[in-house]
Order: structure tokens, then sequence, then C-alpha cells
């Protein structure tokens, strides 16, 4: 009977890995001294590859199925090991394990804010975060690259060094997505396709596949979000320049009663660039809707064109100098400033 228990505990007949869990990639079989019995059973389930190392140098490669382990599922261990036809013996050899299985929910962000460079703005600075997923493609290579000889390797050991390839993938997705900074909140999804595409031959690299790539928020710098809410004011009215001015007007006026109810402090004075350009524009708008209307009625009597508004000279040059940040931002033509700086300079003579 003892004879009988050396034996067993000598000799290994069955191979197999269940996982009791998730987050392992890779699990070292425990063969704790013993042999594997020649003629046994390798059983590799779904969603699972194995791996027969030879003092070091990885053997054969198993994909899902049951195998009997002799030398001719074993070629290149044979080769190894330089085992004749006739070999019929208990052996040694370690062997490992990989999950295959898709590793989903996978976070990555920007803890700092990045630096890329856009063609409109230069250099700006960037946050986001998602998620991605992957599995393991190539478990050789994994082991060769990332596991070794551990007994168990996890997703929270590989995390720290997946979320810095997607961080430093970033400036160049944004680039070869083509998609102008102020548009890239609006466009996660190509932004997320895009920033997928040039990481994957990283993760290839170390034996994975990058299965996907989801961009949850994309937050612009301060100063680039109030140029967004620029153009979507001016959407609302429809690129309409004159209605975005009397919209920019609108936006300061509140602003202005705030200060001036505080005793005309800092609120004022901060303000006053801004609402004497949008008062100046105002002036100027009231007179070309007063013209306009004079000038549509048919059946009205021809009357006198009424008298240019008064305007100050420190506010005709508030507001170029307004208009011409407004161009300097991408948000008025060269031709649209040139117009505009031209009526108001009339304004002087």
């Amino acid at each position: 009977m003892a004879l009988m228990d050396f034996i067993k505990k000598q000799f290994i007949d069955i191979l197999e890995w269940t996982e009791e869990g998730d987050g392992t990639l890779a699990w070292r079989y425990p063969m704790a001294g013993n042999e594997i019995q020649y003629g046994g059973s390798l059983t590799v389930r779904e969603s699972q590859m194995a791996v027969f190392v030879n003092e070091g140098k990885v053997a054969d490669v198993f994909g899902p199925g049951m195998y009997k382990l002799t030398t001719q599922t074993l070629p290149v261990l044979t080769y190894l090991r330089n085992w004749d036809k006739l070999f019929q013996s208990p052996f040694k050899s370690d062997v490992y394990f990989f999950s295959t299985r898709q590793q989903i929910d996978q976070r990555w962000g920007t803890s700092q804010p990045v630096t890329i460079r856009d063609k409109d703005f230069g250099a700006v600075r960037l946050r986001a975060f998602g998620n991605y997923a992957y599995r393991i493609a190539d478990p050789k290579l994994f082991h060769t690259e990332i596991s070794g000889t551990r007994d168990r390797y996890t997703v929270a050991e590989l995390d720290g060094q997946l979320r810095a390839l997607m961080l430093q993938h970033i400036s160049d997705a944004v680039a070869s997505a083509g998609i102008p900074f102020l548009d890239l909140a609006a466009n996660q999804v190509e932004f997320a396709q895009q920033l997928a595409t040039v990481t994957a031959p990283a993760f290839e690299r170390l034996g994975l596949k990058l299965e996907g790539v989801t961009v949850q928020n994309v937050s612009l710098p301060e100063e680039l979000q109030k140029i967004l809410d620029q153009k979507i004011g001016m959407g609302m009215v429809g690129g309409d320049m004159g209605k975005f001015m009397q919209y920019q007007t609108a936006q300061a006026i509140p602003k202005f009663a705030e200060g001036g109810g505080a005793g005309g402090g800092s609120g004022i004075a901060g303000d006053a660039m801004g609402l004497g350009a949008g008062v100046a524009l105002g002036q100027v708008l009231a007179q070309n809707l007063q013209q306009g209307l004079q000038g549509g009625g048919a059946a009205s009597a021809p009357q006198q064109p009424a008298a240019p508004a008064a305007i100050a000279p420190d506010q005709v040059m508030a507001t170029i100098e307004k208009l011409a940040e407004l161009k300097a931002k991408g948000i008025l033509s060269d031709e649209e400033f040139s117009a505009k700086k031209a009526e108001l300079l009339k304004k002087l003579v």
C-alpha cells in the first residue's frame, strides 16, 4: 500500500486548470518535484491555452481540447529531450496555463493633463478617461516577455503598464484622427477608434490583443471651453454675426448689472471692455435694424436717414480689440473683421 502511494505521488496523469475566479492571466501547474506520466491526459478548456516549458525553453503550445501526452503530441519537447520513438517513461516539464478570456472594464485616465499639439491652438493640455478590454493572444510571447516562471500572474500586476501604454499614445491618436481640437469632445467614438489603432501594436509586442477602447470623457482646458461655448452660441443664431454680437451683449449685461449692484467695484472694472464692445455693437446693430425696417416698407413715406449713434472713441477702440480677439480665436474670418473694423472706424470721422 505504501509503495502504491509513493508511485501516485511521483506520477501525474491528469493535467488541467479550473479557474477559481477572475483576474488570473497565467497559472503554473504545481509539480512539486513530480513527473508526468507518459500517455497522461492534458485538458485545455475553452478560453485557455497551455504551454510546456523544458529547462527554461518554451516547447509545445496547446489550444482548447483534450490531449494524450505522447511523443506525437509533444514533438518539440521530444526534440529537446532527444526521445526516441520507443520512449514511454515518465518525464519532467513545467506546464503553464493561460486564460485567453477578455479582461474587460480595465480603466485608463490622465491623472495629470497631457500636453498635445493642435494645428489651430498649438500646445494644449487635455484630460480624458475611459476603459479598454484585452486578452492573451500569444501565450508563448506573454510567457517570455511578462509572466515568466511566476506561479501566478494577475491582471492587477499588469494594470499599471497597460494604462501607461494607453496614455502615451493619446497624442498620436489625436494627430491621426484629424479631428479639430474643439470638436474632439463631440467625436469620442472616432477618437477611441484611433486610440485603439495606435496602441494595439504595443499590446501585440507583449503577446496581447487590444479588443476595444472607449472614451467616456474628454475635458478641454478652460480657455478652449469658452471658445467652444462661443461656437455653440453662434450656432444658436445660425452663424449670423449681427445676431451673435447681440447674443454676446445680452450675455454681458447681467454681469455688468451684477457688478453695479455690488457698488461699482471690481465687477464693473473686469467687464468694462467686454460690455463697452457689446454696447457699441448693439448701437450699430440697432441702427442697421432701423434702416432695414425703413427700407422694407414699400407703402411708407420716405424718411430721413437716422442719425448715426454717437460712439465714444474709446468704445470704438475697445470694440475693435474685442473683434480682433474673436478673429484670433477663429470665430471671425478676416473679411468679417475687416468689414466691421471699417464700419466702426467711420464712426470716428
